[in-house]
């Protein structure tokens, strides 16, 4: 898989090291490539990136490390706030998420409202996807 670049390379390192944890279902920007790592004190520090094959690269040559994340932006997002009820939040937040799911096609205007539409596919992560929905 080739994984997006992110936004602004000059702003890499810049962002703060809390953030919220997954969720949204979709992304609009990769902000940077984070690989967090655990000392043998038990310190949390991360490393930045500007690209994921270096993430990757470095996650596996280094001990103590963990797979890397993306830090993303959402512009908007859909909350889960219980199994199968979703809610369309148009508001930014920046969180971090597995690399894999960078896999699904960045938002586009259509994807949040196609996710939620009456006439939405059982799966509905099939829009998400990208293998239905005006995005396909």
């Amino acid at each position: 898989m080739k994984y997006p670049k992110v936004k602004d390379p000059d702003m890499v390192g810049e962002y703060p090291a809390q953030s919220k944890a997954g969720g949204g279902y979709v992304w609009d920007e990769v902000l940077e490539y984070r690989v967090w790592c655990q000392s043998q004190s038990g310190d949390e520090y991360y490393y930045v990136f500007e690209d994921c094959e270096s993430a990757l690269d470095y996650s596996k040559s280094e001990s103590g490390a963990e797979e890397p994340l993306a830090l993303i932006l959402q512009r908007e997002y859909i909350d889960e706030p219980e199994p199968g009820k979703y809610i369309h939040v148009k508001e930014e937040r920046v969180t971090e998420w597995p690399i894999d799911f960078l896999s699904r096609p960045k938002r586009s205007e259509n994807t949040i409202p196609d996710f939620l539409s009456s006439d939405a596919p059982e799966n509905r992560l099939d829009i998400i996807r990208g293998h239905v929905g005006k995005n396909a």
